[in-house]
């Protein structure tokens, strides 16, 4: 029998013109995205290592300095006092002058005030360079989104906001391996001026990155109905603004207090090294990341944004109830702060595309900058709550603490969604 030569029997390799002509056109969009998310994560990256990079190295400044807990735990605070003061201000700048160059001087100031930070010779030194590291950091948020939301489409966004979360979140888990390998192997100086060079790195990439400009808003099409960018005091008038703050701040509290004092809290109630207790923390940090990836692909799939942010914060708020109450092992100890990493991480990208869905047009860097500024806030809380209960010797009720914050932020999630809903309906 002879082969058919009918056209139902064309060779498959054979595409469709239009089709051709499809994957063509999405081949480059996917490296575009992937450039932007990569380079956009990097510099998230970078922020979130520099943010904590100081609290390995708090028990040798301890033991140098002859500093309380509490004293090093104030390094912390000034530097987010000041990050959020001006990040408020930061998204601003962003809408008006663009967002590349903002985010390469905010790099390179967050870079160069903390390797400045290794010639202190007086722990009180190290505070205004503390705040200036603080103003460098403010820009991210703002710098970050604005970036993100005008270079990528709708279809793809959660999954990118996904590894912009991803690469922050996986800073956190290397710093305080990276901090303290570095300081174990030369001294805490010496990891300051290595990691501070490293950011000078970030900071020239960043600014050479044409990927990653964008037009000032305020000049463009992203304006609002009436024609002009919507004013900064009537953002402070949206509830769904001010709420989505909130819930920054009760997050960042528990997040960065947890971070700053987990690792003397295990060295205090398991008896173990430094570098053991630094293990759990990048352990929490690391499922904290992988959890960002899970949740970017449930945050393109459901508009339930609401439901899965507190989904997972009640679920890591019965974890660190275990942790408070049970006195686990040290190891199961260590999988239960892994768990509630992973289920803190996979609110992240919803938690974001609740705060877009009320973000309204040409705003995104003023709305992203106020409401990230509620991280701030939170963060510089946080390291004095968690200072004072360390310096009472009350490890335990670190994670009671973040226990009760974590379910502020899951009430301040629906009220989010509950305000922007009736905000579109007005």
């Amino acid at each position: 029998m002879g082969p058919m030569r009918g056209p139902e029997f064309a060779c498959p390799s054979r595409t469709h013109p239009l089709a051709s002509r499809a994957m063509v056109a999405l081949a480059p969009s996917i490296r575009h995205d992937a450039t932007v998310a990569g380079l956009v994560g990097l510099a998230h990256f970078t922020s979130h290592f520099f943010q904590i990079a100081f609290t390995p190295l708090f028990p040798l400044m301890k033991e140098e300095f002859g500093a309380s807990w509490t004293e090093l735990g104030l390094i912390v605070t000034v530097f987010f006092v000041s990050s959020g003061i001006c990040q408020a201000f930061a998204g601003i700048v962003v809408d008006r002058l663009g967002a590349r160059g903002v985010l390469a001087a905010g790099i390179a100031l967050l870079a160069g005030a903390s390797a400045l930070s290794a010639a202190a010779t007086e722990l009180w030194m190290i505070y205004p360079l503390a705040a200036l590291a603080g103003v460098g950091n403010s820009v991210f948020h703002p710098a970050d989104f604005s970036i993100m939301t005008s270079k990528i489409g709708h279809a793809r966004l959660g999954r990118v906001y996904s590894v912009h979360a991803f690469l922050g979140t996986l800073g956190y888990a290397a710093s305080p391996f990276a901090m303290g390998l570095l300081a174990h192997l030369t001294d805490w100086r010496t990891a300051l001026l290595v990691a501070g060079a490293a950011g000078l790195v970030v900071a020239a990439v960043v600014s050479r990155a044409s990927h990653l400009t964008v037009k000032p808003v305020i000049a463009a099409h992203e304006r609002s109905a009436e024609g002009a960018a919507i004013g900064y005091l009537q953002l402070l008038a949206m509830p769904a603004i001010m709420v989505g703050f909130a819930y920054f701040a009760f997050i960042a509290a528990a997040g960065i207090g947890l971070q700053s004092f987990s690792i003397p809290a295990f060295m205090e109630i398991y008896d173990v090294d430094p570098t053991d207790a630094s293990n759990v923390l990048s352990a929490y940090l690391l499922a904290s990341a992988c959890g960002m990836l899970i949740g970017g692909v449930i945050a393109d799939r459901t508009p339930q944004h609401h439901w899965v942010a507190a989904a997972g914060l009640v679920t890591a708020a019965v974890l660190m109830i275990l942790l408070a109450a049970g006195h686990p092992e040290f190891w199961t100890a260590a999988a239960l702060m892994a768990a509630a990493g992973l289920a803190v991480g996979m609110t992240g990208p919803s938690r974001d595309m609740l705060i877009k869905a009320a973000t309204p047009p040409g705003s995104t860097g003023k709305v992203f900058g106020f409401v990230y500024s509620g991280l701030d806030l939170g963060a510089l809380a946080g390291p004095m709550i968690f200072g004072v209960l360390m310096d009472a010797h009350m490890p335990f009720h670190i994670f009671t603490a973040v226990m009760v914050l974590q379910i502020l932020g899951v009430f301040t999630a629906f009220k989010v969604r509950q305000a922007s809903v009736a905000a579109r309906a007005a």
